[in-house]
């Protein structure tokens, strides 16, 4: 029997935090994802079955939901990621397929995907070092596609937060730049 030990994307056992100045940036492994696509000719009724799973509207363009235990955000035209503590949606995925049946192409996205928190004062310095969003513009509620050291990444801003999704494969790299755009703040 193989004695499997579960890492975090940036290596070690336990989640990894960073203070830099007023900003933390914290690794939180802790999320599940899973991507929906609605299939053609069956938009509403996806976006139907969704907002009863999500228990509010699905997010339009460029926009973020939350509901008691789950969140969504718009990442194009009828496609969804959806996020949820993996302590409460272990099998989120399965439970969106169901929910969606033959309506949406359902993916899981959990090890896909790395998640950064990024707290404190100042957000908004550490991320124009980062991305060319105008965080001044990037409400709370709000989620977009960027590009930050050319890795394709989301970034939702929340009322004193900003969560920022990279490509899994590349988290020590995003991590550096996320540290290095913070020193270079404070």
């Amino acid at each position: 029997m193989h004695d499997l030990v579960p890492m975090t994307a940036l290596g070690a056992s336990h989640p990894r935090s960073d203070t830099i100045g007023p900003v933390t940036i914290t690794e939180s492994p802790d999320w599940a994802l899973a991507s929906v696509a609605a299939r053609l000719g069956q938009e509403a009724n996806c976006q139907t079955a969704l907002e009863k799973g999500l228990g509010v509207k699905v997010p339009g363009i460029a926009a973020y939901v939350s509901a008691e235990t789950l969140a969504a955000f718009w990442i194009g035209p009828h496609v969804w990621m959806l996020e949820a503590s993996y302590a409460t949606r272990p099998d989120l995925a399965v439970q969106i397929k169901s929910a969606c049946a033959d309506t949406a192409s359902v993916t899981d996205q959990t090890g896909a995907w790395v998640r950064f928190d990024l707290t404190g004062e100042s957000l908004s310095r550490v991320m124009e070092r980062l991305c060319n969003l105008d965080m001044g513009k990037l409400q709370p509620g709000h989620a977009r596609r960027t590009l930050i050291e050319h890795l394709s990444c989301f970034v939702i801003r929340h009322a004193e937060s900003i969560t920022l999704y990279g490509p899994r494969s590349a988290a020590q790299s995003l991590h550096h730049s996320l540290i290095t755009a913070a020193k270079s703040v404070f």
